[in-house]
Parts: structure tokens; sequence; C-alpha cells
């Protein structure tokens, strides 16, 4: 049987890796596990409980609404303002999405079509990567760089690339996509390069499709920018923002896109013939989380630093040195140069096999991401310590 839309999709590598864990795990190993970026802290109370009771009220067990109830849309419009001192119009600049990740590719398919291309990153979260092309549309790759690598600004390497991408287009792109804090590499920028990118799409009429997910993960001080920030940003500019890490609210898939008003209205039109929304207690809980529990993501950022540090000068003591991100919720470590030549998918699985200790092959998000790993920070300090007892047993060639 021929399919459509799914027959260009690369093999997926970390059904590999979630195989090996699955087969060490059965063989009675304890893996240590790192290699998806699924929060593993609870979500704040007053949620919880709040779903409870809406699940309660037979109201609420009716349809809702695809673009969000008012108040929800009320409260992340609140939260923008208060956080990154942006104004939205709840009722036109503000639709919620079923998480980032339906909304990334429904808002693909009212922006690109075949024939069109895109901007997008690379290496990439895969979904930044597949969306484009479920809507028909062609990539134009633009690599991020490792931030320790160089000695420049990640911002400035991707904006170069991308103007370079830009000149070599037969296709001149309708999109940019961004993510920044950027997953995997981890690389951040700061508002100075949000402005640049407003000005580089806006001069060329296209769209940037900024992906937020890690908006309140940023670390030894810094804020991690929205795009919407920049004065003018509307005209050109949408942005995703999502509950899932900043409140740690993964499986309750409450998103959000934000911006310009007519990228949102067709988002919202589209949605209207696929979707009533998320189950409306979720919604109600959602709003009472950031509207009463408003410092959480203070709380987990900490916890998210905290691991942090403990990987990184655990990697250092057994020779493994990597810099510290300064956003994200994931470590992005390049291969040890004793081991590079095995590459990442061969190196990730040396590591479930005899460290024990599972990450993510960094060719699994795209070409761009060959020689490194990525570590989700989602196993506690005294996880993490076995972690590093593991690895320096399984890695006999790193010298600390």
């Amino acid at each position: 049987m021929e399919f459509r839309r799914i027959t260009g999709l690369p093999p997926y590598v970390f059904a590999h890796t979630n195989a090996l864990k699955a087969t060490a795990r059965a063989a009675g190993h304890d893996v240590v596990d790192f290699g998806f970026g699924n929060p593993d802290l609870p979500s704040p109370d007053i949620a919880v409980e709040k779903l409870a009771e809406a699940a309660h009220n037979p109201r609420n067990h009716r349809y809702s609404a695809s673009r969000g109830i008012p108040n929800l849309r009320l409260a992340m419009a609140t939260r923008y303002r208060d956080v990154f001192g942006v104004e939205l119009d709840p009722d036109t600049e503000v639709v919620t999405t079923i998480g980032a990740k339906e909304g990334f590719t429904h808002v693909m398919w009212v922006l690109l079509g075949p024939g069109d291309s895109a901007l997008v990153p690379t290496p990439s979260y895969p979904i930044h990567l597949a969306g484009p092309g479920f809507a028909g549309a062609s990539l134009l790759p633009v690599p991020v760089v490792d931030p320790a690598l160089g000695g420049r600004d990640p911002g400035a390497d991707f904006f170069d690339a991308m103007h370079e991408a830009w000149q070599r287009a037969t296709v001149k792109p309708r999109v940019v996509v961004a993510s920044f804090p950027h997953n995997p590499t981890s690389a951040c920028v700061d508002q100075a390069f949000m402005a640049h990118l407003v000005d580089f799409a806006r001069s060329r009429e296209m769209v940037v499709v900024h992906d937020f997910a890690y908006a309140d993960l940023g670390f030894d001080g810094y804020q991690p920018p929205s795009i919407l920030q920049v004065p003018g940003a509307k005209d050109c500019a949408v942005e995703l923002y999502t509950l899932t890490k900043s409140f740690s609210m993964a499986g309750w898939r409450v998103g959000f896109l934000v911006g310009n008003a007519e990228v949102v209205a067709a988002l919202t039109k589209l949605k209207s013939y696929l979707d009533y929304g998320t189950f409306q207690p979720v919604q109600i809980a959602a709003i009472v989380a950031m509207n009463e529990a408003r410092d959480y993501p203070a709380e987990l950022r900490a916890t998210y630093q905290s691991r942090r540090d403990t990987l990184i000068s655990g990697l250092e003591r057994i020779g493994w040195s990597v810099a510290p991100p300064r956003g994200s919720m994931f470590v992005w470590a390049r291969i040890p140069e004793p081991y590079r030549a095995m590459g990442s998918l061969a190196f990730a699985t040396k590591l479930i096999e005899e460290a024990h200790v599972a990450t993510s092959p960094g060719v699994g998000f795209g070409d761009g991401g060959e020689g490194y790993v990525r570590f989700a920070l989602i196993e506690n300090e005294a996880r993490t310590a076995q972690a590093i007892r593991g690895l320096r047993r399984a890695l006999p060639e790193l010298r600390a």
C-alpha cells in the first residue's frame, strides 16, 4: 500500500536506542536515561487539584473551543505582559494549541504548500524538519553551530548562515523557523539577534515562526528573549509558547501561538475544522497554573540548573569537557576525540550497552547533529552521579 506525507520521513533513529534501553532493562540493568526530554518533575499541585475539581463538573465534559476558552487566552496574554513586557490581544493575537508540536505543524499548513520553501535550523528538533515537509514545502537548512566552538555568538553564526541560504535559494523562502534556546544544541541568543531576524524577515516578506519552548529555562541569570519584544515584530512573527517545560505539564498538551493577528486567525480557522480543543478541565487547570503558580517556572529552573552543574562537573572529572549551556533542558556534548570516529549512533549504543546510560544520538536531529550526543536533564543528582560512574568504566580512553 502506498502512503502520502510519511514516505519522505527518515528512519526514526531514537527507536533504535529505545529498543536498546528495553533490552538492557530486560537483562536486569538499571539504565540512567538522559535520552528523551520528557520532564520528570511534577506539575503544580494547584493545577492538579483544579483539574480534578473541574473534571467532576459534567458541563466540562462537552466539546470545548478549538481556539481555547477566553480566560485561558487571557491568562496567556497576561503572562506575556508580566514576564516579557509584551502586550497581546487575547481575542486576535492568541490561539491555544494542543501542545507546541500540533501548533507548529498546523501553522506550517497555513503558511506553506507545494513549491514553497522554508529556512530551518540544522540540527533541529525533528518536527521542525518534518513540519514544512508535511505541508509540501522544501527545506533550506541553516546550520546552528555548537556554542562551545569557534568563540562566536551563536546568533551571529546563525544569521550569517541564514543570509547565505537565502542568497543561494532558487525558490525564495516564505518562512523562517527559529527556536532559541535551541534544541538540541542549547545555543542562546540576545534581543539584538531577534531584532536582526525581524528586520531580515520583514524586508523579504517572510514570516518568522519562533518556537519558544524553553522560554523560562535560562541559567546563570540569562533571560531568553521573546521575538515579540522587538518593536514591529508582530508585522512578521509568531511565537509558540507551551506549559510543557515552563510548568512541567508535558502530558497536558497546552500550548499557544501568539503574535501576528493574520497568522493567528489563519491557524484558528484551520483548527476549527480539525479539533475541538484540549479537554476543558485541562484548560481550566492551565489558567490556574499561570495565574496562581507564577513562580513555579523559577523553581523548575533552579532544579534544572543544579542538574546541569552536576552533569557538567561529573563529565569534567572523567575527562569529557563540555561547556555548560546557558538555556534549555539539555546538554549538547561533542563525542570525545578517542571515540568520535564511531559516529553518534554507535557511540550512543556503546553508552547504553556498556555504561547503562542512555543519550540521544546527534544524527537523530539531522545531519548537522552528527558527532554529538544530547543529554536531557531529567535525572536527579544522585542518578547523574551513578551515570558518571558508568561512563568512567565504559570510556577508558578518556583521561581526567
